[in-house]
């Protein structure tokens, strides 16, 4: 009796040891926290401490239990370094539901590799890659790192939570000297943070978070970091490989982005006399601009290379000249110095690029940017030029930089402006087609159809345009709209003006396009551009409704039929307004043809949620109009 005491209590007792090594089990999650998520953040930790202009530390503490297959892009984790970042730690663990830990992560674990991005020639960023993937779940992986920063530009943010993920606890700290304070934002998220003073004199503010349910995006909303709660930050005054600087406003932001470019716009001789032949006989800027532009697309190609001040100052321009190739900010740089030897003022402008990014926060002066192109002041307009590429029409922008802020590099420092934003009859698709319909339902249809701006863009055609003809008919079998043809023959034409288009004539044939019943043919007239995609209805909208292209469809279809039928019923004139769009569609009966015109006019804009289910009606009552059928009958 006592022996079976003592193993009781000795059983105890290894149970309470044993329990006291168990970490983040998966039964400490609160029910609401795992409903309809891939994965629970535990721990979400980041301080950032800045101990002098040119020096700080970043340390992450990073814990989640990944509850199926689809979390465990969480399992892995990056730590980029350079010859300005230094890794101290890095550690990382794997738990099983319970909390015991079944795996640690060891040195030949952790995948150390090049920065590269695929089209990087040169770049001294590195990546430590560690992946603590298991195939059993729920399970927990923990990182822990910390960074040792001899500069001072940018300041991490934080996400909390987001689509299928919560946040069980989280902290966001910043210290610092009281004279380099840094300037932050809370987004989507209201906290009070915690500002103490340390022992050492340094200053530290800290936000505590607990408990941030999932967010569930919708359809045709705002972009997600527009929705996710964050924390954004960045540096006051700071230095960069010996370049001081002040980031309180975008005027001393953009001085100090001049001094990184200063002297950098030197040119031969030989080539300041080849650009002033180049415009010689020109009389105004866009013509030079133009000249030079198309010079510079001969002349280089794209490299990008991430190399001296992180990757933001320009190679000289004589480098560029030297060896014809240069990324974004030296191809830009190249620009501007050939265009300033030939009179022409322009602007080294950084932007955010790429179609779906978010928009600049105008009142946090801070480097937002990941792109340089170059502007040219034009009388009331502004020329923008994409000095990547050799092969974007001059002076079309295109969607990769449309419509956003771009920050100018100028004299007195920097300043924001607007790109362009193209119209609905900018963005143009217009289509014109001849229908011969026979007694079978089969016809024959002659197509023209011309494509403007990001319509010419979007569809996929400026790829097209220089593939050969083979792939040029793979392209048309893929994208024209109608069930069954055959392609007797097609032509693609270009045209690269500052609204760029491109003409696609095809001659079909069309395998049963009519449906023959008895004596009546059935046929739909819109031939190849009819609404699909219809929006679901939601009960309750949460955010609101966002519409990000302008377009303009024209189209115009004639048919001719056989003299021996005639339309038994013709639709009724259509309209539809709203304040997402407009659409018309008539049908004319003359001479023994069809004419169907449809013309549908569509905004972008930023609209309130209440508004969605007017969306939803909208494109439900375009699509029932586009698949309107006229009705043949046949007299004998």
């Amino acid at each position: 009796m006592n022996a079976n005491k003592l193993i009781l209590i000795f059983l105890l007792i290894a149970n309470l040891v044993f329990a006291g090594d168990l970490k983040y089990p998966v039964s400490e999650i609160p029910a609401e926290l795992k409903d309809n998520v891939d994965a629970v953040i535990r721990e979400d930790h980041m301080r950032f401490k800045i101990l002098t202009k040119s020096k700080a530390t970043h340390y992450v503490h990073y814990v989640v239990t990944i509850l199926n297959e689809n979390g465990n892009r969480y399992a892995s984790h990056v730590v980029g370094y350079n010859k300005l970042t230094k890794v101290i730690d890095f550690n990382g663990y794997v738990y099983d539901a319970t909390g015991k830990q079944i795996k640690k992560l060891k040195n030949s674990d952790i995948y150390d590799q090049a920065a590269f991005d695929g089209f990087s020639l040169y770049s001294d960023h590195r990546l430590k890659v560690a992946n603590l993937t298991q195939a059993t779940y729920p399970y927990t992986v923990e990182f822990e790192y910390e960074l040792e920063l001899k500069y001072l530009y940018s300041i991490p943010g934080s996400y909390f939570g987001g689509e299928k993920k919560s946040t069980q606890h989280a902290t966001y700290q910043l210290i610092y000297p009281p004279d380099l304070k840094p300037s932050y934002q809370l987004l989507n998220i209201e906290n009070t943070p915690l500002v103490e003073r340390q022992a050492d004199g340094f200053q530290s503010v800290t936000w505590t978070f607990a408990n941030i349910k999932p967010i569930k995006f919708e359809a045709h909303g705002p972009l997600e970091e527009e929705i996710i709660p964050q924390i954004i930050a960045a540096p006051s005054k700071f230095e960069y490989e010996g370049y001081e600087g002040d980031m309180t406003s975008w005027k001393t932001y953009g001085q100090w982005n001049a001094l990184l470019n200063k002297g950098r716009d030197d040119l031969s001789e030989a080539t300041k006399l080849k650009v002033k032949e180049l415009v010689k006989g020109l009389t105004t800027n866009e013509q030079k601009a133009k000249a030079i532009y198309e010079y510079l697309q001969s002349k280089t190609r794209y490299v990008s290379i991430q190399l001296g001040i992180g990757g933001l100052q320009p190679f000289p321009a004589s480098l560029v000249d030297q060896t014809g190739y240069g990324d974004c900010k030296a191809l830009s740089n190249y620009t501007i110095a050939m265009l300033k030897e030939v009179g022409v003022k322009s602007y080294y402008s950084v932007i955010q690029a790429g179609r779906g990014e978010g928009q600049v926060r105008t009142n946090f002066p801070s480097h937002q940017f990941n792109h340089v192109i170059v502007s040219v002041p034009n009388g009331r307009d502004t020329l923008w030029l994409e000095c990547t590429s050799q092969s974007n029409p001059f002076g079309y922008q295109g969607s990769f930089t449309e419509d956003r802020y771009a920050f100018l590099i100028t004299e007195d420092g920097g300043k924001l402006v607007r790109t362009i934003n193209y119209s609905p009859e900018q963005n143009l698709q217009s289509r014109s087609a001849e229908v011969n319909l026979d007694i079978t339902g089969n016809a024959k249809a002659k197509i023209k159809t011309t494509n403007k701006g990001i319509q010419y863009e979007n569809s996929g055609l400026r790829g097209a345009l220089a593939d050969q003809s083979d792939e040029q008919k793979k392209w048309i079998q893929d994208n024209t709209e109608i069930p069954n043809f055959n392609i007797n023959s097609f032509l693609m034409v270009e045209k690269k003006d500052k609204i760029p288009s491109v003409i696609v004539s095809l001659d079909l044939t069309l395998n049963r396009y009519a449906t023959v019943s008895g004596k009546r043919i059935f046929v739909v007239p819109n031939l190849m551009n009819r609404i699909t995609g219809i929006p679901e209805r939601i009960a309750e909208r949460k955010t609101d409704v966002v519409r990000n292209l302008n377009y303009l469809d024209l189209d115009t279809i004639k048919f001719a039929i056989p003299e021996n039928l005639y339309p038994e019923f013709l639709p009724e004139p259509i309209k539809i307004n709203s304040k997402f769009g407009e659409y018309e569609a008539s049908f004319k009966f003359d001479a023994g043809k069809i004419t169907y015109i449809r013309r549908m006019k569509v905004w972008k804009g930023r609209f309130p949620k209440e508004t969605y289910n007017e969306l939803v009606d909208f494109y439900k009552n375009v699509s029932k109009a586009d698949n309107t059928k006229l009705v043949f009958l046949n007299k004998t």
